[in-house]
């Protein structure tokens, strides 16, 4: 900044110089024309912004005019009074703290890990720790940065959420849920299936274009004869609260000790293993095929879930392991026609 001042001084000077050579009447002329500039300037500029060094130059040449002459100046008396109480301002200006010091970066952190890592401790508890280990803050300094930092008050981080209860259950838990394919025709088939969470074992039960209670109700009986003596293993069926999903589908589970959990209302993350499994179903096969009727749906599906399963089992111990017996298809097995109600069991 200090050698654009120098060079605008400088610009100056050699100008000064160059008006030596020149006639009276030549800067008349000259003075006329920059008068006329600045006016229209100023019809078009309310404020101009100037930088430090113009301001500096234009205060030294505004000295060497007479008084009267300042009016018409772009720069007025006024304005350069407050530019001389802001360099004072400047100069003499201390830096003042208001508040308390502030916390450290590697104190935030460790505030937020002790936090997460204690889950049923609140703020105050974190506090007192903190002033265990000899650090000097504040409870509600502790308070501000887990709110800053997302971190939720400790009744809610105890608390059970669906997640942590799926994990914990994952061998005992069967996930249901239905899922739609659109035929060529523009005749669309309903797709009833259940995933075993601990394995991520999928079970295709059937497919109709008439989903009833009382189908559903033969495909949950079928589900059983498939699973033979690995019923007693589960313990819990999700479910969301689909209308085909009766009180009649929910005694066949409870009869085998099995409690169903219905999901809260508009909440597919809380049955979150089907709702996958349908979205990866969709994507990596129903939307890259046209269907025609139940058979190529069938066989499309009985395919693709021998391919899952088979990579389940050669999957990487850096992945979720699913290990298990092969992936049994019970309804591709049935000799009725889906849309009829299977009289078996």
């Amino acid at each position: 900044m200090a050698l654009r001042l120098l060079c605008l001084i400088f610009c100056q000077l050699l100008g000064w110089l160059v008006l030596l050579a020149r006639r009276s009447a030549t800067k008349d002329a000259e003075q006329l024309v920059l008068r006329h500039e600045i006016a229209v300037l100023r019809r078009q500029v309310a404020r101009p912004r100037l930088a430090w060094a113009d301001r500096a130059v234009l205060a030294g040449l505004s000295r060497l005019l007479p008084r009267p002459v300042w009016r018409r100046l772009l720069v007025q008396p006024a304005t350069l009074l407050r530019w001389h109480r802001d360099l004072v301002r400047r100069r003499w200006a201390y830096p003042h703290r208001r508040g308390r010091p502030s916390v450290t970066a590697e104190l935030r952190q460790l505030v937020v890990r002790m936090a997460k890592a204690n889950p049923s401790w609140g703020y105050r508890r974190v506090h007192g720790e903190l002033c265990r280990l000899g650090y000097k803050i504040g409870a509600s300094t502790v308070w501000s940065i887990l709110q800053r930092a997302g971190v939720d008050p400790a009744p809610q981080r105890t608390a059970v959420w669906w997640r942590q209860f799926l994990r914990a259950q994952a061998k005992g838990v069967l996930a249901v849920d239905f899922f739609t394919a659109d035929r060529v025709f523009l005749k669309r088939l309903y797709v009833l299936l259940v995933i075993e969470v601990a394995t991520r074992r999928v079970h295709v039960l059937g497919w109709t274009a008439h989903p009833s209670g009382e189908w559903v109700v033969q495909q949950a009986r079928n589900l059983f004869m498939a699973l033979e003596d690995r019923v007693g293993q589960f313990r819990f069926l999700v479910r969301d609260r689909d209308a085909k999903f009766t009180a009649a589908f929910d005694a066949v589970f409870v009869a085998e000790a099995i409690k169903v959990l219905i999901t809260p209302v508009r909440a597919p993350r809380a049955n979150a293993y089907a709702e996958r499994w349908v979205g990866t179903v969709r994507r990596e096969v129903l939307d890259r095929m046209l269907i025609l009727g139940y058979w190529q749906l069938r066989s499309v599906l009985a395919e693709y879930v021998d391919h899952t399963t088979a990579t389940a089992r050669t999957a990487p111990w850096g992945r979720h392991h699913r290990s298990g017996r092969p992936n049994h298809l019970p309804s591709y097995r049935l000799e009725a026609s889906c849309d009829e109600i299977d009289s078996v069991g």
